[in-house]
């Protein structure tokens, strides 16, 4: 009897030319169409990015934010860009608490940091890619201009948001409110207004004439010194509603846009295994996936079921320890000393390891290295520091799962994003998380068709913490690309959507990979897992001690023995957990995995 392959939601894609995946099925055919016309990866790249701010307009924007991991085959050589925009210059705890703040708002001007996507992509495009600006733009506009049909979570985040939109956002009530009414999932829908704003920004680059670069640079001087920063320099002077229910003009400024642009740095790694992993640093959360990875080493994983309780509270346990000293230690080191050599290390992770018992922890529980962390006892947020959810919004994107239009059930929406992996026929290879000018967010920007990132809700407005608000600073993101090494070979990019989730789905994806000998869609339609046992990145910082929640195919085994080991056990939804997407190059083939949950993830490749 010829072996069987185990089920899973759909193939594994296997090929040798390319492979894309991305979290919206549109965005990964733009991609592999640019592999298909020459493009290399990071065109691909380029092209997949501008297409999923049109046709994700919830969980990304023009006016966003994107980390970016490539590897380029010609060099052997991983790069991070950094397209996380900084605060206003004149963004200081003083302003903000004299305004009346203990805790940033989650919408409006006064959460907006410089949209940093647009001069990520710029950069990836000029310094690594090969086609010109029109052509990986193109796809984009004729979206914005054609229409593409709306997934669900856009008309559930348009509902959710609509007395918003009807009261004070008027700018995005005549885009996303035509004739006054939320459009029909399914339904054919247009941005004309970006589409002509992408125009206009290819029209100005092409007549500063020169050649594929210059123009690239033209197009970024357009959008960070001409009439996009006009625009959204004008815009800031105006006041709008927030979560504060008062409305406020922003600090914001066309010299902040002019003054900034994206950066190129060395990844963090971490060697695990015969595998290095490489993320962001410490200016995002990426480095947390690492820390978990040096606390589980000293672990046997492959001898625990993926789906026994065993597994699952030991890496729920360790994921506790780690974002524990994200929320001491990290934040932008243009500011603030980290010490990831020390957070890294096997004698401090060995030290941490032995506070994991067979009960769960209920106390947050950072690590200690003398000389670093602003607060030495990490202070927890007050009453009054934390907000609450209410019809002005949340700060997070609003795509968990609604049931007649409401707020998700547990009262609170779930963070999430956009992601895609490529690898091209060359071997180049490229990770990102696109997010950040959600129509949620902030008011559209007259003329422009989108609104700016409301990122800057993740600082803190506490003088005792690593990641407070300080002009002209990076707010720790929680968006967080990965890419593996495998025996010093470039093997694997990955990556998921999901706020302060995202670096735990994408560690139980990759330990089920490189542990139990899945293949990378078996290991992503794996039920999953997250705990919230840390303050909240995103307003209004809410953190549920102990918390765990687990999908409901969990074995009902599983479940009961997690309860008795004290967890603050939610089972959930069967398939609701994670967005996980993933690209390999191994045995002589390209394969790429998509998410099946919430039916919008594809992969493609030949």
């Amino acid at each position: 009897m010829p072996a069987t392959q185990p089920f899973t939601t759909r193939p594994e894609i296997l090929g040798t030319f390319g492979v894309v995946t991305s979290t919206h099925w549109l965005a990964t055919a733009v991609g592999m169409a640019i592999l298909e016309k020459g493009g290399n990866a990071f065109d691909a790249g380029v092209a997949t990015g501008f297409a999923l701010q049109v046709v994700e307009p919830h969980l990304n924007g023009p006016g966003g934010d994107v980390p970016i991991i490539t590897y380029t085959a010609s060099d052997e050589k991983v790069n991070v860009i950094c397209g996380q925009g900084v605060s206003a210059a004149a963004a200081t705890i003083e302003k903000y608490r004299a305004m009346g703040h203990k805790i940033m708002p989650g919408t409006g001007h006064l959460s907006a940091v410089v949209p940093g996507a647009f001069s990520a992509w710029a950069t990836l495009l000029r310094d690594f890619g090969t086609m010109r600006l029109r052509e990986v733009l193109e796809p984009a506009i004729n979206f914005a201009s054609g229409g593409y049909a709306l997934v669900p979570n856009i008309c559930n985040t348009i509902a959710t948001i609509k007395p918003m939109f009807e009261d004070e956002w008027h700018t995005s009530r005549d885009i996303w409110l035509k004739n006054g009414q939320v459009p029909q999932a399914g339904t054919l829908f247009k941005n004309e207004i970006m589409a002509d704003m992408y125009r206009r920004v290819l029209k100005e680059a092409e007549a500063a004439g020169g050649g594929r670069e210059a123009e690239i640079n033209a197009a970024h001087d357009v959008w960070y010194k001409g009439f996009v920063a006009e625009a959204i320099d004008t815009f800031m002077r105006t006041p709008v509603m927030d979560t504060t229910g008062e409305r406020h003009a922003g600090l914001l400024t066309g010299d902040d846009l002019a003054d900034w642009k994206a950066t190129i740095e060395a990844p963090l790694t971490y060697d695990y295994l015969n595998y290095t992993v490489c993320k962001t640093g410490p200016w995002g959360q990426g480095p947390a996936l690492l820390q978990q990875l040096a606390l589980l080493k000293g672990f046997d994983l492959s001898s625990m079921p993926f789906t026994g309780p065993d597994f699952v509270h030991i890496v729920t346990e360790c994921a506790k320890l780690a974002f524990a000293d994200r929320e001491k230690f990290y934040g932008d080191p243009d500011f603030i000393d980290i010490p990831m050599d020390v957070l890294l290390s096997d004698a401090y992770n060995d030290a941490r390891r032995k506070l994991i018992t067979d009960k769960a922890s209920l106390e947050l529980l950072p690590g200690d290295v003398p000389g670093f962390g602003a607060d030495p006892i990490l202070r927890m947020p007050t009453a009054d520091e934390i907000g609450q959810p209410s019809a002005l919004g949340i700060g997070e994107p609003t795509v968990a799962r609604f049931d007649d239009m409401e707020v998700a059930h547990d009262g609170h929406t779930a963070g999430d994003t956009c992601h895609f992996d490529i690898i091209d026929k060359d071997g180049n290879m490229i990770s990102a998380t696109p997010s950040g000018g959600w129509l949620q967010s902030n008011p559209a920007i007259p003329g422009l068709g989108f609104c700016l990132t409301n990122r800057g809700q993740m600082y803190w407005l506490d003088d005792k913490k690593q990641d407070r608000l300080q002009p002209k600073m990076r707010p720790r993101t929680t968006l967080s690309p990965g890419f593996a090494l495998r025996d010093g070979k470039a093997w694997m990019p990955f990556g998921t959507p999901g706020g302060d989730s995202q670096d735990q789905w994408a560690l139980g994806y990759f330990i089920r990979k490189v542990h139990y000998g899945l293949n990378m869609q078996e290991a992503i339609d794996a039920p999953a897992f997250h705990t919230k046992h840390f303050p909240s990145s995103f307003y209004p910082r809410h953190w549920v001690p102990g918390h765990l929640v687990i999908e409901g195919r969990f074995p009902a085994e599983t479940q009961k023995e997690l309860v008795r080991r004290g967890h603050n056990l939610e089972v959930d939804d069967d398939w609701c957990i994670g967005r996980m997407t993933a690209a390999c190059k191994e045995d002589g083939l390209l394969k790429a995995a998509a998410n099946p949950r919430f039916m919008q993830g594809y992969a493609a490749g030949r």
